[in-house]
């Protein structure tokens, strides 16, 4: 079965650590896709942004990084798409549209994909470079 949504970065951590910060739109979509075991794609940027955003800050009871990439690599869910040239095509196209190198890729992959987005990043939202579900 092939994704039908891309999740951004604090997406994917707040569903895995506190679902409850999900918008209720984002929670609803999170909970039909495990019920059905559709998988969702994170970009591997994601995976950059996770231990790059670790090093920056410690949150008390937020699971250390070693665990929480273990956790992805073995989601049942959880569908990790490499940066491809086609990826990296799009982000040259999208040029400077968003500021942030990580968005720009990740977004890519969103639009590469034919994928939806699930972000409540408001740059990325009032762009609408990409579907989103805020």
């Amino acid at each position: 079965m092939r994704p039908r949504f891309l999740l951004d970065t604090h997406v994917l951590v707040r569903w895995l650590t506190e679902s409850r910060r999900l918008s209720k739109e984002q929670a609803r979509i999170m909970r039909e896709v495990t019920r059905r075991h559709e998988p969702v794609a994170i970009s591997a940027i994601t995976l950059l942004e996770i231990a790059v955003l670790s090093g920056k800050r410690s949150v008390p009871g937020e699971p250390p990084v070693d665990k929480l990439l273990g956790e992805l690599e073995s989601h049942p869910v959880v569908q990790i798409v490499p940066l491809t040239v086609e990826i990296a095509a799009e982000v040259a196209a999208l040029g400077r549209s968003l500021r942030d190198p990580a968005d720009r890729a990740i977004v890519a992959t969103a639009r590469v994909g034919g994928l939806r987005f699930l972000t409540s990043d408001e740059r990325i939202v009032e762009s609408n470079l990409v579907p989103v579900i805020a």
